[in-house]
C-alpha cells in the first residue's frame, strides 16, 4: 500500500454510536419505578423464551443476551422480565438518527440501536470528532433521557471496539498514533469476526491477544482460516478500508442466537426458531424489506455447523412465514438427536439485490 493511500485512510474521522443496553433503557424511561432494578426484556421464563436485552442492574447478576430467560429468572428471581415494544423502540430511534443527521448525512445503521457515521467532512466543520461525539451523546441524553456509548477512530473496526470500550455513557478515541498499542494489548476474544469457536482455534495457535496475532504469518492464517485470514492480518495492522455506507444494499438480513447451554429437546428447539423467525421479521418490516430465500443456520454442541435454506415463489417478511419454513428446514437437520449450541436465520433474494463484498488490501505495516 502506497503512503498516500495510508495517509488517506488514517485521515478518515469515523464515530460508531452504540445506546447502552437499548430496549431494556427504554423501558426503564418510560417505567420510572423501575430504574436502578434489574430490567430483562425478551421471551417469557415460563415459555422457555430467550433475553433481549439485559438493564446494566441484570448484568450484574450474569444476565446477557441470548441467555434462555428461565436460567435469567434462576440467576435474578425478583428481575422485571418485559416482551418489549418495537414500536416504541423504533419511534426512539428514529429520534437518534435524527440527531445523527444533525452532524453528518454520511451514516450506516447497523440496527435499532448502533450506527457508524463518518465525521471527516461535517456539517458544522469541526476538526474534531471526539468534540462531534460528545455533542452526538450530550444531544441523545437531552432528546431521549438515554445515554450512549462512542467510539472515535479512523476505521470501522476500532471505532467499533473502542464504543464498547467504557460502557455505559463511555467514549473512547483510538487515534492513529495509539492503534499499534491498542490492538496488541487487545484480547482474541474482542476482534470482529472472532466468536467462540474461532477463538478456540486462535488458543490453540497460543494467540490470545493482538500481538500474538500480529506474529502469526499469512500463509498460516490463510492455511486454517482462509479469507477471513487476510482480514485477521489485516486489522490487527489497523486495515480496514471498508467506507461508511449511507445506503448499504443487503445481500441477506438475519440473526443468530448463541445458547448459554446446549439445547436437544425439540420443543425448546421450536420456540427457539419462533423467537428467531419473530426477530428476522422485525429486522426485515423496519427495512421494508421481504425476500424469497430463507435460510437456517445449525450450529451443534461439536462445533459442526449446517445449513439448510429454501426459495419460495413470492417473497416473505411475516413472522409466521418464516417460522413455518423455518420448522421445515429444522426438520432437515440433526438437531434434537444431536445437541444445538447456535441457531441462526437469514432471509435474502432481496429485490434489485446487487451489493458487493468489499476486498480488503493487503496490508500496510507499521512504522
Amino acid at each position: 500500500m502506497s503512503n498516500s493511500k495510508r495517509n488517506e485512510l488514517i485521515k478518515r474521522k469515523i464515530i460508531h454510536v452504540d445506546m447502552d443496553a437499548f430496549f431494556a433503557s427504554v423501558e426503564q424511561l418510560d417505567h420510572p419505578q423501575w430504574r436502578g432494578l434489574p430490567v430483562i426484556v425478551g421471551g417469557r421464563p415460563e415459555e422457555r423464551g430467550v433475553v433481549s436485552t439485559a438493564s446494566y442492574e441484570a448484568r450484574k447478576y450474569g444476565i446477557h443476551s441470548a441467555m434462555p430467560a428461565k436460567t435469567a429468572r434462576r440467576l435474578c428471581p425478583n428481575g422485571i422480565f418485559v416482551e418489549g415494544n418495537m414500536r416504541r423502540y423504533r419511534e426512539i430511534s428514529h429520534r437518534i438518527r435524527e440527531i445523527f443527521h444533525e452532524v453528518t448525512d454520511i451514516i450506516e445503521p447497523l440496527s435499532i440501536d448502533e450506527a457508524y457515521l463518518d465525521v471527516t467532512c461535517n456539517k458544522f466543520n469541526e476538526p474534531s470528532a471526539t468534540r462531534l461525539a460528545q455533542y452526538l451523546q450530550r444531544r441523545i441524553y437531552e432528546e431521549t433521557g438515554l445515554t450512549a456509548s462512542a467510539g472515535v477512530s479512523f476505521n470501522k473496526f476500532l471505532a467499533k471496539v473502542a464504543s464498547d470500550w467504557r460502557k455505559p455513557a463511555g467514549l473512547t478515541v483510538i487515534p492513529p498514533n495509539r492503534a499499534k498499542a491498542f490492538l496488541f494489548a487487545l484480547k482474541i476474544e474482542k476482534f470482529y469476526g472472532v466468536g467462540q469457536a474461532t477463538a478456540k482455534l486462535f488458543h490453540k495457535l497460543n494467540v490470545s491477544n493482538g500481538a500474538e496475532l500480529y506474529a502469526l504469518p499469512l500463509e498460516t492464517l490463510i492455511s486454517i482460516f482462509g479469507k477471513m485470514g487476510i482480514f485477521y492480518y489485516n486489522i490487527v495492522r489497523g486495515v480496514d478500508l471498508r467506507p461508511v455506507a449511507e445506503r448499504e444494499s443487503r445481500k441477506s438480513l438475519g440473526r443468530e442466537i448463541t445458547l448459554s447451554s446446549d439445547l436437544s429437546d425439540m420443543s425448546g428447539l421450536r420456540k427457539l426458531l419462533r423467537d428467531l423467525a419473530g426477530k428476522v421479521s422485525r429486522l426485515l418490516l423496519q427495512e421494508k424489506l421481504a425476500g424469497r430465500t430463507v435460510t437456517l443456520k445449525i450450529r451443534y454442541d461439536d462445533f459442526t455447523t449446517v445449513t439448510r435454506s429454501m426459495t419460495v415463489p413470492a417473497r416473505i417478511a411475516q413472522a409466521d412465514a418464516l417460522e413455518k419454513i423455518g420448522l421445515i428446514l429444522l426438520s432437515r437437520t440433526e438437531a434434537g438427536p444431536r445437541k444445538v449450541r447456535l441457531m441462526g436465520m437469514s432471509v435474502s433474494g432481496f429485490p434489485e439485490d446487487n451489493s458487493t463484498t468489499i476486498q480488503l488490501e493487503l496490508p500496510l505495516e507499521w512504522k
